[in-house]
């Protein structure tokens, strides 16, 4: 099992490591006071990558090679020139799509030195080199219908969730909110719009099917059966079973089907969590109190877990990349808007802080 985790926020990276008494600790720190937004850990155990928001000055990357003792920057992905005469609005609010990353919301590894990247404006990106790189996928990027994405909680469209199939490097498929689910099974030169059976009520009943309106907040794949994917979806949680073609909605989710984040557990395609929420001005825990929901038959029922978590009033918010769970499907970590950790070394089953003062949480990654 995992024994280190890694927490991006709004001010910083932190490492949380397990202590020999089974307290879990911050024991390092980098990047203070700057914004984390996406963590990678390379399997292996040495490698790092952090993404960090600067504003003003920018989107940054840094990579590690020694376990974090020290780290370089390395090239940040980057658009190419946006050609003279083109009109790119986003569909929603109206506004002139930037060329450029905004900001990096996913990071995901393929094979060997391979990573993809998903950013704000809707770009996606995939590296051979270990970061040393970047190709834009200009494929996705110049689809006609990607000009109908639109911005949701922010401003324009992101891609937030990249699933690399481990039986094939080259098939991946990503979640675009709000553009709905795509796959490619060429490494990016040609892609595919999927998603039957998704459902936006946000939209006119004659366009709530349309796959390309759907807003996934997050999707996950299990790592032994990747043909099995779980969606926590702004209208609800659904799942697939054939690799994110159609979807079934789950229907009867108690306290709630809204909320961002989702694991599934990587050997039992059947156990997925999820940390509900009300929707959808609102979105703090139902009725302030704070649990995080657990099937184990595919989604046919939840249970509630709550041992360990705040009795008390809770306003804990849990983004899309704040949970997340360890390569053996034991221990799973979250953190929260308040700047709140809790660890879980059961499946959820009892929980654990570790902090309630860290900067705002954005991302949560075990180190496997």
């Amino acid at each position: 099992m995992a024994d280190r985790l890694l927490v991006g926020t709004r001010k910083g990276l932190f490492r949380i490591e397990r202590q020999t008494s089974g307290q879990w600790d911050i024991v390092h720190s980098w990047f203070l006071g700057d914004p984390v937004t996406a963590v990678l850990a390379d399997n292996a155990g040495a490698k790092l990558h952090a993404a960090l928001d600067l504003g003003h000055f920018g989107v940054k990357m840094h990579r590690s090679t020694d376990n974090g003792d020290s780290w370089s920057e390395i090239g940040a992905p980057a658009y190419p020139e946006k050609p003279d005469g083109v009109e790119d609005k986003d569909p929603f609010r109206g506004l002139e799509i930037p060329w450029n990353t905004q900001m990096i919301w996913s990071l995901e590894a393929g094979t060997a030195d391979e990573i993809w990247c998903g950013v704000i404006p809707g770009g996606l990106f995939r590296s051979t080199d270990d970061g040393d790189s970047w190709r834009f996928i200009d494929a996705l990027w110049n689809d006609p219908r990607r000009k109908q994405w639109m911005g949701g909680g922010y401003d324009f469209a992101g891609i937030h969730s990249i699933l690399v199939d481990p039986r094939d490097p080259a098939h991946a498929t990503v979640g675009v909110s709000v553009g709905g689910v795509w796959t490619t099974r060429d490494s990016g030169h040609h892609w595919e719009l999927i998603g039957t059976g998704l459902r936006s009520d946000y939209m006119p009943p004659d366009k709530a099917g349309d796959p390309l309106t759907q807003d996934p907040h997050r999707i996950v794949q299990c790592n032994s059966n990747p043909d099995r994917l779980w969606m926590q979806h702004h209208n609800g949680i659904f799942v697939s079973d054939n690799g994110g073609r159609q979807w079934r909605e789950l229907s009867d989710v108690t306290p709630s089907s809204f909320g961002f984040a989702v694991v599934v557990h990587p050997s039992d395609a059947d156990t997925a969590w999820f940390i509900p929420a009300t929707k959808d001005e609102q979105r703090f825990p139902v009725d302030a109190r704070l649990v995080v929901s657990r099937t184990r038959d595919g989604g046919h029922s939840f249970e509630s877990l709550r041992r360990g978590l705040p009795a008390s009033p809770a306003y804990d918010l849990v983004y899309r990349h704040a949970l997340d769970i360890d390569s053996d499907g034991e221990r799973l970590a979250f953190g929260s808007t308040t700047g709140s950790l809790w660890i879980s070394e059961d499946q959820g089953d009892h929980w654990q802080s570790v902090s309630h003062h860290l900067p705002p949480v954005n991302c949560v990654r075990f180190e496997n």
